[in-house]
C-alpha cells in the first residue's frame, strides 16, 4: 500500500534531500511503499505519481555489523552495469545518517517478478518453468566469469582465506543475536570449521543467489538480480551451494523459505549443478560442504529475524516465525553433512 508515513522513511526530510541532489528529479507529491519478503535490508518503492524508484535502507533496530552495507550494494551494481548481469541502474547514495538515520541509496525501479509461491510459477507450466531456472544458472555463471579488476572491482573482497573468515563472520553475527540454546547450529558450525575445503579460483559472487532475489519479465528473461548485500570476491562454490539449498528446502518452515522452486519444471539440484560446472568449468561435484554452509549462514539470518522480532524491530510478514527455521536449516546441514 502506498503511504505517506511508511515505517523508516522520513518523506519530507527525503524530498528536501532528492530536490538537492537531483533537482527537478521528483515532480509531485512524494509517497512510498514497503516490498514485503525481504530479510534483513528494508526496500520500498517510492513514487511521484509519474514516476517510480526503489529504496533500500537497512533494517531498523538491531543490526548486525557488516550485514547491511548499503556502499556495497550501490558499488557493486554500479560497477556491473554493461556487464551480462544485468542490474537496475544505480541513481543515488547516501553515506550520511541525517535524512533516514541511516545510509540508504537509490535506483531505478525494474518491472518484474521475483518468483516466491510456487502458484504464480507452476502456472507458467513446466517447460516454461526448467527454462527460467536454466537461465537462473546462466546468468550466475555469467557473474562467476566476470574479471573483477575489468570492472573496477579488484580490491571488492580478499578472496585468500575467504571461506574461514565467512565462517567467523556468521559465527559473530549468531553471537550477537542468540537468545536461546541452538545445539545443532552449534554442531554444524564446528563440522565446517573441521571439514574446510580448498577453494576454487576466486571469483565476484552474489552471496544470496535464489530465484526470488531476481525479478523476471514477461518474457520469461532475467530483468535484474537483485540484493547485492552480501557481495564480494571469494569462493564461487559459495553462490551455487546456497542455490542448492534453497531448492532443496523450497516450501519448507511454512513458506518462510520460498515454494516457487517446488514448481513443476524447475531443475531437480543435480541439473543446477551439472548445468554451472559446464557453463564455468569448474569442478562442482562435491558441494555437500557448501550446501551445509549455505544451510548455516542462512540459520544465522532466521536467528537474526527471531531475536529483532521479539524487540518489536523488524517489518515483514511471517517473521513470527523466523524463530523455527535455525533448528530446521542446522538439522539440513548435518544431514548433508551425514552426521543426522
Amino acid at each position: 500500500m502506498i503511504e505517506n508515513h511508511p515505517p523508516g522513511l522520513d518523506l519530507p526530510k527525503l524530498r528536501a534531500h532528492l530536490d538537492r541532489e537531483l533537482p527537478g528529479g521528483v515532480d509531485g507529491e512524494l509517497r512510498a511503499e514497503l516490498i514485503e519478503g525481504g530479510r534483513s535490508n528494508l526496500t520500498y518503492v517510492l513514487t511521484d505519481g509519474l514516476s517510480r524508484w526503489v529504496l533500500r535502507r537497512p533494517p531498523l533496530g538491531h543490526v548486525l555489523a557488516t550485514a547491511h552495507d548499503m556502499v556495497r550494494e550501490y558499488r557493486v551494481m554500479t560497477a556491473l552495469r554493461d556487464t551480462p548481469v544485468p542490474v537496475p541502474e544505480t541513481l543515488l547514495l547516501d553515506q550520511e545518517t541525517d535524512t533516514l538515520g541511516a545510509p540508504w541509496y537509490l535506483m531505478e525501479f525494474v518491472a518484474g517478478t521475483a518468483h516466491r509461491d510456487v502458484a504464480p510459477l507452476a502456472a507458467l507450466g513446466a517447460e516454461r518453468v526448467h527454462a527460467l531456472g536454466g537461465r537462473l544458472v546462466e546468468t550466475l555463471a555469467a557473474l562467476h566469469r566476470i574479471d573483477p579488476a575489468a570492472i573496477g572491482l579488484a580490491d571488492f573482497g580478499h578472496p585468500d582465506g575467504y571461506l574461514e573468515r565467512q565462517l567467523r563472520r556468521w559465527s559473530k553475527q549468531l553471537a550477537a543475536s542468540r537468545s536461546r540454546d541452538l545445539p545443532d547450529v552449534d554442531r554444524l558450525h564446528a563440522l565446517l570449521a573441521e571439514r574446510l575445503p580448498v577453494s576454487p579460483a576466486p571469483a565476484l559472487v552474489h552471496g544470496d543467489y535464489r530465484l526470488d532475489n531476481v525479478l523476471v519479465d514477461d518474457r520469461d528473461a532475467l530483468a535484474a538480480v537483485l540484493d547485492w548485500e552480501m557481495s564480494t570476491l571469494g569462493d564461487p562454490l559459495t553462490d551455487i551451494g546456497l542455490l542448492v539449498m534453497y531448492t532443496e528446502l523450497a516450501g519448507v518452515g511454512g513458506g518462510i523459505i520460498p515454494s516457487a522452486a517446488t514448481a513443476p519444471g524447475f531443475p531437480k539440484p543435480d541439473e543446477l549443478v551439472a548445468q554451472y560446472a559446464e557453463l564455468t568449468g569448474r569442478d562442482a561435484k562435491d558441494l555437500d560442504w557448501y550446501v551445509a554452509f549455505a544451510s548455516f549462514k542462512l540459520a544465522v539470518v532466521a536467528e537474526g529475524i527471531h531475536f529483532r522480532f521479539q524487540q518489536g524491530r523488524t517489518l515483514g510478514a511471517g517473521f513470527d516465525r523466523a524463530g523455527e527455521m535455525a533448528p530446521i536449516l542446522a538439522r539440513h546441514g548435518l544431514r548433508t553433512l551425514k552426521e543426522n
